[in-house]
């Protein structure tokens, strides 16, 4: 008789997981049309000021979660937090470019390959076999990037594409050295990314002589893609994280890609090409597969 009750607290735990991880995804898919709606900031200002709110955000979260020990925080994360966050940190910095030099769906279409990516930079890097399904996916995912890098060779956001690209290995390379340090809260990785980002866009700032200063309007988006789109959607979907299977992670997180470029279409009127829709699907269809067959292969949550 005491197992119904544990059923339903496990119920009620995934039930909110689910709730929290799909709520991460909406918050992450507003970051293309942000961006659009930005008058006259620059990208390395968009970094420099995104990446300053996200620090301050997690800053806060760590401080309240770890009731003040910050710097033991950090210190249990260990130099692979680094390491994450300095790939995490050019991913953001190759993201904001990628948005900014082709549409917001190619751009999103591209990133959601990460998945597979990690897969064979962790076959590279860290020795892990890569499945059958996997290979099959990886291949078909391919193809779908390549139809839309391709086609960026034709109408002239071929460098975005390639931004996104590199965003994809870039991530992929940050989840490969998050598994190295699993054992530990690696939350601070991401604040890492924030103050590599961030060092990174005052450095280029500096150089190109393009300053600090931008509008209070582009200053308050800025602040709204650190603290809303980055911070809390990555700790609402860290938390849910810890009562759902990955591969079911991967296809809940897909809510980014598919309304990101709703939200620019309703917003701004950009609409996707026809090549862009093809290649997307055939990219959703692959990562899609290769979740629902994580499902299939792992237990239940709760069972170890």
């Amino acid at each position: 008789m005491a197992v119904a009750p544990v059923q339903m607290v496990r119920d009620r735990d995934y039930a909110r997981s689910v709730a929290l991880v799909l709520v991460a995804g909406v918050l992450w898919s507003i970051a293309g049309l942000v961006v659009r709606l930005m008058n006259d900031a620059t990208e390395w200002q968009i970094l420099f000021y995104r990446s300053s709110f996200l620090i301050i955000t997690l800053i806060t979260y760590l401080t309240a979660r770890n009731r003040g020990r910050l710097i033991l925080a950090f210190s249990a994360a260990g130099t692979n937090a680094v390491w994450a966050g300095l790939f995490l940190g050019l991913g953001f910095a190759c993201w904001i470019f990628a948005m900014t030099h082709t549409t917001i769906a190619n751009a999103l279409f591209i990133l959601a390959s990460s998945p597979l990516l990690a897969a064979l930079v962790a076959k590279l890097l860290l020795g892990e076999a890569i499945r059958r399904i996997t290979l099959v996916c990886m291949t078909v995912s391919i193809l779908g990037i390549a139809l839309m890098v391709g086609e960026g060779m034709v109408i002239g956001t071929l460098a975005g594409n390639l931004m996104a690209l590199g965003t994809s290995f870039a991530f992929a390379l940050f989840t490969v050295t998050l598994r190295k340090g699993r054992a530990v809260d690696m939350t601070p990785a991401v604040c890492w990314a924030g103050i590599w980002a961030m060092l990174l866009a005052a450095m280029m700032l500096t150089i190109t002589q393009r300053g600090f200063i931008i509008s209070s309007h582009d200053l308050t988006l800025c602040g709204l893609l650190g603290f809303a789109q980055v911070g809390l959607g990555l700790i609402l979907f860290t938390i849910g994280s810890r009562h759902i299977p990955a591969g079911e992670l991967t296809l809940l997180s897909m809510t980014e890609v598919v309304l990101g470029p709703v939200w620019v279409w309703i917003g701004v009127g950009e609409v996707p090409t026809q090549l862009t829709i093809v290649g997307g699907l055939i990219v959703l269809g692959a990562i899609s597969a290769q979740a629902a067959f994580g499902v299939r292969r792992r237990p239940p949550v709760g069972v170890v």
